[in-house]
């Protein structure tokens, strides 16, 4: 068992007066706040250059849906992810576009299209598996870019401190719901502009039960 003494000794000053802080204000208040589920299904983030390739030159996404964080939609638009076994019709794309394309389904549709990518969070594409997108004016192969999300939690930045997490932590969070549970390895990510909310993708959903209202909380 780790040594107390020890694992405050490797915690900064800082990092430790923010820590106790934010947990002498949430025990003050009773409870950390409920967190919003957002629930993710497969989807796809395009480049600038592959929208191009895919829908045709200048190609401008258009919205199916806004997002719950600000200034994110689901588009209209769709690409096929095809893999040497199987392919997965009508991928929906996510905006604002970013600098690597990529996508991100749950490990029972790599099941069926007999490919094994890793657990990252979006955005760690270095050595994630191949696919090939397939759109209406043409197809991108990318030797890297097929992820299974990490679950994790958006927080902004007044509400990381009040809670005593930082950027890139693990937490625990209690899902509430006729089939509640626990759920470890939540990586917290802060950053200004976000709203509290945390990302689950289908599997997890489902495996879970969870519906339109059920939230979490995190685990003090």
């Amino acid at each position: 068992m780790p040594d107390p003494q020890d694992m405050l000794a490797r915690l900064t000053a800082p990092d430790l007066v923010a820590r106790l802080t934010g947990e002498v204000l949430a025990e003050l208040r009773g409870d950390f706040e409920p967190i919003p589920i957002g629930i993710s299904a497969r989807h796809v983030h395009l480049s600038r250059e592959h929208c191009d390739v895919l829908f045709g030159p200048g190609y401008e996404l258009t919205v199916y849906r806004e997002l719950y964080q600000p200034g994110f939609y689901a588009a209209n638009e769709m690409v096929t992810l095809v893999s040497p076994r199987a392919a997965l019709h009508n991928v929906r794309i996510l905006f604002p576009l970013r600098p690597a394309s990529q996508a991100e389904i749950t490990r029972s549709e790599a099941f069926a299209l007999g490919i094994r990518p890793p657990l990252r969070l979006s955005g760690d594409l270095d050595g994630s598996a191949p696919i090939t997108f397939v759109g209406p004016q043409g197809s991108v192969h990318l030797d890297q870019g097929l992820i299974i999300a990490a679950r994790h939690v958006h927080i902004p930045p007044d509400v990381a401190q009040r809670w005593g997490v930082r950027h890139g932590q693990s937490i625990e969070v209690d899902i509430d719901g006729p089939r509640g549970a626990r759920l470890r390895n939540v990586i917290v990510r802060v950053s200004e502009g976000t709203l509290l909310e945390m990302h689950l993708d289908t599997d997890e959903a489902n495996a879970a039960d969870i519906t339109a209202g059920v939230t979490a909380r995190m685990v003090r």
